[in-house]
């Protein structure tokens, strides 16, 4: 939480103009308490935050200062200092969340929830290309066969292609979670706290064995660093490292991480998988997220 310790008080006698930000705090808090994944509390953190200092620039201290007007000047605040569509957007959505949370936890008499009147501010749907195979099967040529890091490479992106799990899942997975016999792998830690199970191929198998046999460590996670910096759990910043040596190595533009996600869910498609199928095995409600199907 980014608010300072006297603004965390009780709020159940609190009147509706209250404090600004003692209401984006009692917010935070209840996102929190439903159980959000840390990504989207530090989402809502850093997005409450940017609309705490407007209103603070605008002299706005409580909450029944915020009209549609000060909305949409705070969204054109946001394109004038560099903001892309997409990061306005975000923007919108995470006050949005606020407001309506607001509205249904203080239920305030003669008071119009000001969002209701502004329009979300419009996002281009851009193609989201997939890694291309041809540049997997570079980067994985030059994984070295006889090295912890090249047999670990190589298997962590054929696994990526395979599973089409997010980062955060694929760092969480314990080597528990993986049955080497059947290929499945349980995803325990998903994004909306729905387990699920993923499969992988024959010839990711075989990498995977490959290097669970290199290992000599007693760490529980499937993915680790190095023996030599005493192994780990590998992290996000490691992975993301991972690929940029691999792709410069190979000779070709990194790819994101979530563009493996994007390449497995364009090769399910092709090879017949119905879209509801699809969309549970990369861990969706339903079959759209945002403004890009199946993201």
């Amino acid at each position: 939480m980014f608010l300072k310790p006297e603004a965390q008080r009780t709020l159940s006698d609190s009147p509706v103009n209250e404090d600004i930000l003692t209401w984006i705090e009692a917010f935070l808090i209840d996102r929190k308490a439903r159980g959000c994944a840390k990504g989207t509390l530090v989402f809502y953190q850093q997005k409450m935050k940017s609309f705490a200092d407007y209103c603070e620039s605008q002299v706005v201290s409580e909450v029944s200062q915020i009209t549609p007007t000060m909305v949409r000047q705070y969204l054109l605040y946001l394109e004038d200092t560099g903001h892309n569509p997409g990061g306005r957007h975000a923007a919108y959505r995470s006050l949005r969340a606020f407001l309506f949370w607001f509205e249904d936890e203080v239920e305030p008499e003669n008071w119009s929830n000001p969002v209701h009147k502004v329009k979300a501010p419009k996002v281009p749907i851009e193609p989201l290309e997939p890694v291309e195979f041809e540049t997997v099967s570079q980067m994985i040529k030059v994984c070295e066969a006889n090295t912890f890091c090249g047999i670990r490479d190589k298997a962590l992106l054929l696994f990526l292609l395979d599973t089409g799990v997010r980062a955060g899942e694929l760092l969480a997975i314990n080597i528990e979670d993986i049955n080497q016999a059947r290929g499945d792998i349980l995803i325990r830690h998903s994004k909306g706290k729905r387990p699920r199970y993923v499969y992988v191929s024959k010839h990711s198998k075989r990498a995977l064995r490959k290097y669970l046999n290199q290992r000599r460590d007693n760490d529980k996670a499937l993915w680790v660093t190095h023996p030599r910096f005493n192994s780990g759990r590998l992290k996000y910043d490691s992975l993301r490292a991972i690929m940029t040596r691999r792709a410069k190595q190979a000779g070709v533009e990194p790819p994101s991480l979530h563009d493996f996600r994007r390449a497995f869910a364009l090769a399910m498609l092709r090879n017949g998988t119905d879209i509801f199928t699809l969309a549970k095995l990369m861990g969706h409600k339903g079959i759209t997220v945002g403004n890009h199907p199946l993201k």
